[in-house]
């Protein structure tokens, strides 16, 4: 159930957030969208999720029509926005098991979800603890866990691993990765750090300005450079250009 995204436009007022983006992710496998704060990503991400609705372009997964059919589109998708909270007087097993209710068909794929849930967040016993006394980070982990515990076919996280540190970060990545190849799903993560994209991604797409600079395997983004931000700022600094011309 691959996803295709084909020449996204989305204008807030006289602003134009996105432009033209189009990009395709493939079954099993992390895509990055990497790009600075304000460069696009998270509008791209909600127009994906059905959140948001593009001004033009599309959006399939697989047959699947997500901008003129997202009532159908949100059954096989989950989300978790960056600035997303939880219901700080209930638990983090609460979460777990609201979401398990929602989502599982059966007893059985209820008591699955909810064991897989408990698993990603790795909160130990603070799991059954009020959410009011998590940190940010803590909250993170909970928030990725009850997206992908259900087992969705197309998984959008924005910054992922933001207010997490240096080793729970890794567990995330780990995790993130693990469940896009053991389940065949795909993940569309966004990120303005260099280092994470590279270590979770499979493929990765730069944006600046609303536009899609240039996507594909990590390894043919940096061709012949070292350092992923190097390449990032060439061109982003070829869009500035090209911008400040127009505006001539």
């Amino acid at each position: 159930m691959p996803l295709y995204v084909k020449e996204l436009f989305k204008a807030y007022g006289k602003i134009i957030a996105v432009r033209g983006i189009s990009f395709n992710a493939k079954e099993g496998k992390v895509f990055g969208l990497l790009g600075p704060n304000g460069a696009g990503k998270t509008t791209t991400l909600k127009i994906i999720s059905t959140v948001l609705k593009p001004d033009s372009g599309n959006v399939f997964l697989n047959e699947v029509d997500i901008v003129n059919r997202p009532e159908t589109a949100r059954e096989y998708i989950s989300y978790v926005p960056e600035d997303v909270g939880t219901y700080r007087n209930l638990t983090g097993y609460e979460h777990l098991t609201f979401a398990a209710t929602v989502y599982a068909k059966n007893k059985e794929e209820y008591n699955e979800f909810l064991e897989e849930g408990i698993r990603i967040a790795d909160l130990g016993n603070k799991i059954y603890e009020k959410t009011k006394s998590y940190s940010k980070g803590m909250k993170r982990r909970l928030q990725i866990a009850r997206a992908l515990m259900v087992k969705p076919r197309l998984a959008i996280l924005d910054e992922p691993t933001a207010g997490i540190d240096v080793f729970h970060a890794i567990n995330i990545r780990n995790v993130i990765k693990d469940f896009a190849a053991k389940n065949s799903s795909i993940v569309i993560v966004s990120s303005h750090n260099m280092f994470e994209v590279e270590k979770l991604c499979d493929e990765i797409g730069i944006i600046n300005q609303g536009v899609l600079l240039k996507a594909g395997s990590v390894k043919e983004i940096k061709g012949d450079s070292q350092d992923l931000e190097e390449v990032f700022m060439k061109l982003a600094s070829g869009t500035q250009l090209s911008s400040e011309k127009s505006e001539v």
